[in-house]
């Protein structure tokens, strides 16, 4: 499913008035049956007592019409006007004149004290204050109100959010100042990025999308980059392959004190249904890894004083990514210098695809133009720090406006770039970026990073393009380690978890997902 963000649902909405002669006023009331079908379905009608929150731009007149047709099916409705009713426009001031003509009552907010006891009495909050556009920090009066529906949300009240929680940004997910908590959020057009990303995902509950009649050709259009991560099919496995079929790939990592990070790439590589996995690393490392991963093949490795690979190392390695089909450079590969500037020379000079981490990127970081001159497809999985160290932004820059940043770098790079966090980014150099949902909390942990480099290289011995490897191994990842918290709960668990449950990852996903997982990976029902 495609994602919007704000400006791009702006230009939906006028191809929509403008092309094909769908009415402003049609849009809007095909928004409100939509929230009016998730509350009849959620929460039901007649009889049951609801305050709708309207703001003074269209979504309080999408609010508006989701009074009109609560009233005009049994429930109890009293509407809330934080605005100046004056200053509704178009169809948002048609239907308030409406509204106005029936038995609804409607209210100005001057104080929270006034509504309080309503709030209290209710049984289900529509908040229709804030649309996407929210550019500024909420305060006063607004502020007081979000703070007011939050703590009867506390209280049990159902809350739903018309498109996204009021006080959520559009376009980051970022809280601006205080945000309501949603049990529920219906969004038009499509899902915004700010409802997808955290923690505007958190605040918005269950997420429902309408297309409120736009053609598909409009919602589906390849000019939208944004999409949710529903990864491509697994090739199917070769019956009579045997190891090579399945993938080949040389992993140079470790270093002295760093022993867990090249195991768990280079392990997880063969977990995730790699057939061949290499791993170059340090001697006295090599000795430590392969007492617990005999499974992989060793290349030992002449080391610095500190305990790094030594550059001595170059032709050799360089020797042997030409018989692999992908090398995966940077897991705990350290900060040392003859490290560091062995990894710029052999990036240079690999005509393979390649994937960095780590302490890789840092290599690569003094030197982009390394990257942006490789002949061979190139992959970087950064955390935040990594990032800030690609783009020379700062973390919290990237992290305030992080889609932009992400296709401004992949492009820059001519490299695909995970951007690795709560609902990883996959982004592309032609601007296409794909939302992660797979993964939790859990997995915040030291080594998950090294797993999901041998992820990927495995989805590309699989069969699947360096493209569709990427994807699909953020979302394997996200999905193993899913699978430990389901067992095992999220307090806890470790790389080691995400690599023992890749196998069933694997599985599931090529049997097929339960009903739960699907419904949660969607990302948005459509209503």
């Amino acid at each position: 499913m495609k994602v919007s963000c704000v400006a791009e649902m702006r230009e939906l909405d006028r191809t929509a008035i403008e092309k094909y002669g769908i009415a402003d006023a049609l849009l809007m009331e095909n928004a409100g049956l939509a929230v009016y079908a998730v509350l009849l379905e959620q929460t039901g009608i007649k009889g049951k007592r609801f305050v709708v929150f309207c703001g003074g731009g269209n979504n309080g007149g999408d609010g508006l019409v989701v009074a009109r047709k609560l009233h005009s099916n049994g429930g109890e409705v009293k509407v809330f006007l934080l605005s100046n009713p004056e200053k509704f426009k178009g169809s948002a001031k048609a239907n308030f004149e409406i509204a106005s003509r029936l038995p609804i009552e409607m209210q100005r907010v001057e104080s929270l004290d006034a509504i309080k006891s309503d709030v209290l009495h209710s049984e289900i909050i529509v908040d229709a204050i804030f649309g996407t556009g929210l550019t500024r920090e909420v305060g006063g009066l607004y502020r007081e109100v979000i703070e007011l529906i939050n703590r009867s949300n506390r209280s049990g009240k159902t809350v739903l959010s018309v498109d996204i929680p009021s006080g959520v940004h559009g376009d980051t997910g970022h809280v601006m100042g205080v945000a309501v908590r949603a049990d529920y959020t219906v969004t038009f057009g499509l899902p915004k990025i700010g409802n997808l990303l955290y923690p505007g995902y958190e605040l918005g509950g269950r997420l429902y999308v309408t297309h409120i009649s736009f053609p598909p050709k409009i919602y589906t259009a390849d000019a939208l980059k944004i999409a949710i991560n529903h990864p491509p099919k697994l090739p199917p496995r070769n019956a009579a392959g045997h190891k090579k079929t399945f993938g080949e790939a040389l992993f140079i990592a470790g270093a002295s004190s760093y022993y867990g990070a090249p195991y768990f790439a280079a392990l997880s590589f063969m977990k995730a249904g790699g057939g061949y996995a290499r791993l170059a690393a340090p001697k006295s490392v090599t000795r430590v890894i392969a007492a617990k991963g005999s499974e992989i093949v060793f290349a030992p490795q002449q080391e610095t004083a500190a305990g790094s690979i030594s550059l001595a190392n170059r032709t050799a390695l360089l020797e042997l990514a030409q018989k692999m089909q992908m090398v995966v450079i940077g897991p705990g590969l350290s900060l040392d210098d003859e490290a560091q500037q062995l990894t710029r020379q052999l990036t240079a000079e690999i005509d393979r695809p390649l994937l960095l981490d780590g302490d890789g990127i840092t290599a690569l970081s003094q030197d982009l133009d390394i990257i942006r001159h490789r002949p061979a497809e190139t992959i970087l999985t950064p955390h935040l720090g990594e990032m800030s160290r690609l783009t020379g932004l700062s973390a919290a820059e990237i992290a305030a406006d992080s889609v932009p940043v992400l296709q401004r770098a992949a492009a820059d790079l001519g490299a695909i770039i995970v951007l690795k966090g709560a609902h990883s980014l996959t982004g592309y150099p032609d601007a296409r970026v794909f939302i992660n949902m797979s993964g939790n909390s859990g997995m915040a942990s030291a080594g998950s990073g090294d797993v999901l480099s041998g992820t990927i290289a495995a989805m590309f011995g699989l069969g699947l393009s360096p493209d569709e490897a990427a994807r699909m191994g953020v979302f394997i990842h996200g999905l193993s380690g899913d699978l430990a918290a389901n067992d095992k709960g999220e307090d806890g668990i470790t790389a080691q978890d995400i690599l023992d449950y890749l196998p069933l990852a694997v599985k599931t996903t090529r049997e097929g997902l339960s009903e739960a997982l699907q419904d949660r990976y969607i990302g948005a029902r459509v209503v």
